[in-house]
């Protein structure tokens, strides 16, 4: 991991490919699936309009059908990626809506499902932090003895103001004790941020990279505020843009604040994802128009540029 200053260490961030490289002798891929759960932000448990950002045709591909089974979805994503690399394994990525929200022998079949499809080495499971049971955790603790299984929490933000206006329904501690619960198991966690919401500041961000380095979280993933339409944030930014600040406007903005962050967190943290993409017919701002290789690129440059590297300022 990165513990050393970028001149004497090549990674300026520990970064995702290392990470899969170390648990794999052999190059690994994430299929996203849409296991077709709910979640409930939508069916009424909680609301029903969904979290105020969220659109998940945003982020799911297109061969994720709700009306193939899991296995065909990963065979339809295996074909693309086996094109290239015929020795790919692969982890099925349980990404739409909240993967952990339905009764255990459901939830075990589904899993299990995907494990049975060849070529397929692991799982990893997108879900909220208030729908796991110690029941699932145990379970899957088990499952983990054999295959790779890491639990994604989407977190969004560590301000429990700001999460009850996105309507999450969840506060920051209940995000706390599933990721420590999750943990304590010896499951891999990862935790999810929106930065950039309205309300945030960068002195207010720059607090998160400590509370976040305090949980036993081994993948972090990041990305900037996106107002995507048939949401309720559209709504929200049309009637009061005043609202949002729009930290980062541009690129550039970004990953000269990123810089800061980074510099702050834990430089045992893997970083997986810095941004997001949605489709462009679905953004509504901000519209950076650069490719996540791109902005990758773009964050190296202006680490070296600011003498930074992850970890750098970690505890101070």
């Amino acid at each position: 991991m990165v513990t050393t200053p970028f001149h004497n260490e090549p990674h300026l961030f520990a970064d995702y490919g290392r990470f899969l490289s170390g648990l794999f002798p052999f190059k690994v891929q994430k299929l996203s699936v849409n296991g077709g759960f709910g979640c409930p932000n939508r069916d009424g448990t909680l609301s029903h309009g969904g979290c105020a950002y969220c659109n998940n045709q945003t982020f799911v591909p297109a061969y994720c059908l709700p009306t193939d089974s899991i296995r065909q979805q990963l065979e339809k994503g295996k074909l693309f990626f086996r094109r290239k690399y015929p020795d790919m394994r692969f982890l099925a990525y349980f990404q739409a809506h909240t993967n952990t929200y339905a009764p255990l022998p459901v939830l075990r079949r589904a899993y299990h499902e995907a494990l049975s499809v060849d070529g397929v080495v692991g799982l990893v499971i997108g879900t909220r932090p208030d729908c796991v049971s110690p029941a699932l955790l145990d379970e899957l603790a088990e499952l983990s003895q054999r295959v790779h299984v890491l639990i994604e929490y989407g977190v969004e933000s560590t301000r429990d103001e700001q999460l009850s206006d996105l309507g999450r329904g969840h506060t920051f501690k209940q995000a706390e004790i599933a990721i420590r619960q999750t943990a304590e198991r010896g499951i891999y966690t990862a935790a999810h941020m929106i930065l950039g919401l309205p309300g945030d500041t960068p002195e207010t961000l720059l607090l998160q990279p400590a509370q976040l380095s305090a949980l036993p979280i081994h993948v972090l993933k990041l990305h900037q505020l996106q107002i995507v339409r048939h949401t309720l944030m559209e709504n929200q930014y049309a009637e009061h843009p005043e609202r949002f600040d729009m930290l980062f406007a541009t690129p550039e903005q970004y990953a000269s604040f990123l810089c800061q962050y980074i510099a702050r967190l834990r430089p045992t943290i893997v970083l997986e994802r810095f941004t997001s993409q949605s489709p462009s017919e679905m953004l509504i701002a901000p519209r950076w128009g650069i490719k996540n290789h791109e902005f990758v690129a773009l964050l190296r440059r202006e680490l070296k540029r600011q003498g930074l590297w992850q970890g750098k300022h970690y505890g101070v």
